[in-house]
C-alpha cells in the first residue's frame, strides 16, 4: 500500500499560492528526499500531510485515510518537524510518557526508544538544557513510539555535526530497509545523495520532478572531461564546444580517450585530464534555478 499519496495537493494563502495542485506517491521500503528552494512549499505541504493545515483544494492520504480520521496516528505515522518545539521543564522520558499517553501507547515503549535513539543514560535531564542534536534525538524517539509504518523528517541534519549527520542518515537507512516509508526534506545535497532512493523535487509550490535518485542526476546534469595543459589555447582551438576556463578546459560530448588521442596528434601535452562525474546537487541547482526567491 502506498504510505503517503497526495492528489492535486494545493494551499492558498490570500492571494498567494504555496502549494499547486502537487500529486506525488510516497511508498514503504525505501528513503524519499524531499527537495526544494526555501519558499518552494515543502514544510507547507508537510503540515498538510499531518492535517496541522487544511488544503485550499485536492487531498492527501496517509496509510489510506486523511491524518484527521487516523484513531491513533503515531500508531502510523512518526513525524519530526521542530526539534524544539517542546516543553524544556520536561525529563526525556517524561515528555514522551505524555506523548505515549495520549496514542494509547504502552509505557514500555517509552524506555525502547530512549535506547533506540542513545537517550537513556538522560532520560531523566530536563529538556530545556539538551543540546541541538540530542533534541534531534529526541524528536526521532517520538516519532518512533507507535512503531509506525511510516516516517516523515523536515530537515533533520540542520545544524548537527558530522557525526550526528552520519547517525541520522544511518537511522533513516535502515528504517526503510525495515520496510517503512521514510519521507525527508532537507537542503544538503550530498547528504540526501547518500540517503535518498528516491526524489520528489518542487519549486514554488509546483512539481519539478518525481524520479529515483540516478535518473534523476542522469537526464538533469551532464558529466564533462576537465583538462588542464600548459598549451591550452591551442588545445582549445582543436574543440571547438570546450567550455574555457581560466586553467582548465569543460568538455562535453566527447570521450576522455578521444581527447586524448587527439592532443597526442598535435604533440599537445596534457596536465590533467578527468571526467568529472554528474552529483546531484548540480543537477538540482540546474533544475531550481529558475524557482529561487532570490538570485545574486
Amino acid at each position: 500500500m502506498t504510505a503517503i499519496r497526495a492528489a492535486h495537493l494545493t494551499k492558498r494563502y490570500g492571494q498567494t499560492t504555496a502549494v499547486a495542485d502537487l500529486s506525488f506517491e510516497v511508498n514503504p521500503g525505501q528513503v524519499t528526499g524531499f527537495l526544494g528552494p526555501n519558499g518552494a512549499g515543502k514544510s507547507t505541504t508537510m503540515r498538510m500531510i499531518l492535517g496541522l493545515d487544511r488544503p485550499s483544494a485536492g487531498q492527501v492520504t496517509v496509510g489510506g485515510v486523511p491524518y484527521q480520521d487516523l484513531k491513533h496516528p503515531l500508531r502510523t505515522i512518526g513525524a519530526l518537524l521542530d526539534a524544539k518545539a517542546v516543553h524544556g521543564g520536561r525529563s526525556a522520558r517524561n515528555h514522551l510518557l505524555a506523548i505515549a499517553q495520549s496514542n494509547a501507547i504502552p509505557r514500555g515503549r517509552v524506555e525502547e526508544v530512549l535506547a533506540a535513539v542513545g537517550l537513556s543514560d538522560v532520560a531523566r535531564r530536563r529538556i530545556g538544557g539538551f543540546s541541538l542534536g540530542m533534541s534531534q534525538r529526541l524528536g526521532i524517539a517520538a516519532a518512533l513510539l507507535g512503531d509506525p509504518e511510516i516516517l516523515l523528517f523536515d530537515e533533520p541534519v540542520n545544524g548537527l555535526d558530522p557525526d550526528g549527520i552520519l547517525w541520522i542518515r544511518t537511522f533513516m537507512r535502515k528504517q526503510a530497509a525495515e520496510g517503512r516509508a521514510v519521507f525527508v526534506s532537507s537542503h544538503l545535497m550530498s547528504e540526501m545523495a547518500q540517503t535518498a532512493d528516491h526524489l520528489i523535487v518542487i519549486g514554488k509550490g509546483r512539481m519539478i520532478a518525481d524520479t529515483g535518485v540516478e535518473e534523476f542526476i542522469g537526464r538533469s546534469s551532464q558529466g564533462y572531461v576537465r583538462v588542464r595543459s600548459p598549451r591550452l589555447s591551442e588545445l582549445a582551438a582543436l574543440l571547438p564546444a570546450a567550455e574555457s576556463h581560466a586553467d582548465h578546459l569543460r568538455v562535453t560530448g566527447i570521450p576522455s580517450l578521444e581527447i586524448g588521442r587527439l592532443a597526442a596528434r598535435h604533440a599537445l601535452e596534457l596536465e590533467e585530464l578527468t571526467f568529472v562525474q554528474p552529483t546531484l546537487e548540480a543537477a538540482y541547482m540546474e533544475l531550481t534555478k529558475d524557482s529561487l526567491e532570490f538570485s545574486s
